[in-house]
């Protein structure tokens, strides 16, 4: 081989290695780069889940309507999510669901029936196992065996990205994508768009861990936010935790 042959290889050896080193800097430097690896809140709260449809079904899965029925012409109709009964101040050895207090108090008061249903299935049976109603929250027992959600151990924090999905106005399977706005020691202040049928229904962050319960909704034509409660307050009645911030019990770890 002659020197000029061996001077064309080592300049093509070299720009190979130096366009390799390149592009690996250019992805290590994009600001998106931590998305293709880490996107849990724990790193990254503010991106959207690798797998957005993995989330929306895995969540699905342990999502249902709640209906409330006094009579055949007088129902109200909300969402509730299957929680591990394990996790809970008064548990039980069947599949335990959360739901909003307001969803099912009619029912509770005058005895209606309540039951609960997955996407396009038939309706099941449930009642009452536990309540809070300062605090708008209830549990469920149902005989359906109901994959659970896990809860999150990472607070949310403002611009984090967060699903609802339940029976928006009726509509099962309603999804709503956001962000969080805000954050008091009591609401998930939100930009989903919600509407009456999504009350009790969980709040996901892009783990598709529940941080949040969907409680209420804003009139839009002076507010631009809706609200879930804070893991927080179902320390009072429902959930049993372990922290606490401020002499008060919590879900979330804010001592780090």
């Amino acid at each position: 081989m002659s020197v000029k042959e061996t001077s064309l290889s080592f300049l093509a050896f070299l720009t190979i290695i130096s366009t390799s080193l390149a592009a690996g800097a250019f992805l290590l430097s994009w600001p998106s780069s931590t998305y293709f690896f880490d996107s849990s809140p724990k790193n990254d709260g503010f991106v959207p889940p690798r797998n957005i449809a993995k989330t929306m079904d895995e969540t699905q899965k342990s999502t249902v309507s709640v209906t409330c029925s006094l009579n055949e012409e007088d129902e109200s109709i909300g969402t509730g999510w299957a929680i591990d009964s394990d996790l809970l101040q008064v548990s039980s050895d069947k599949t335990t669901v959360i739901t909003n207090y307001h969803v099912i108090e009619e029912c509770f008061k005058e005895r209606g029936s309540i039951s609960v249903a997955r996407l396009y299935k038939k309706e099941e049976p449930a009642r009452l196992l536990n309540y809070d109603k300062k605090n708008d929250l209830a549990v469920l027992v149902v005989n359906k065996k109901l994959p659970t959600l896990d809860l999150s151990v990472n607070p949310p924090f403002p611009g984090y990205w967060v699903m609802a999905l339940g029976s928006a106005a009726a509509y099962e399977g309603s999804v709503a994508f956001g962000s969080v706005l805000n954050v008091t020691n009591k609401d998930i202040l939100i930009t989903n768009n919600i509407s009456e049928g999504n009350s009790g229904g969980a709040l996901v962050d892009n783990e598709g861990k529940v941080i949040g319960v969907v409680t209420w909704g804003m009139d839009y034509t002076t507010y631009q936010y809706n609200g879930a409660s804070i893991l927080d307050v179902a320390c009072i009645k429902i959930l049993k935790c372990q922290y606490k911030f401020d002499g008060e019990d919590t879900w979330f770890d804010y001592n780090d």
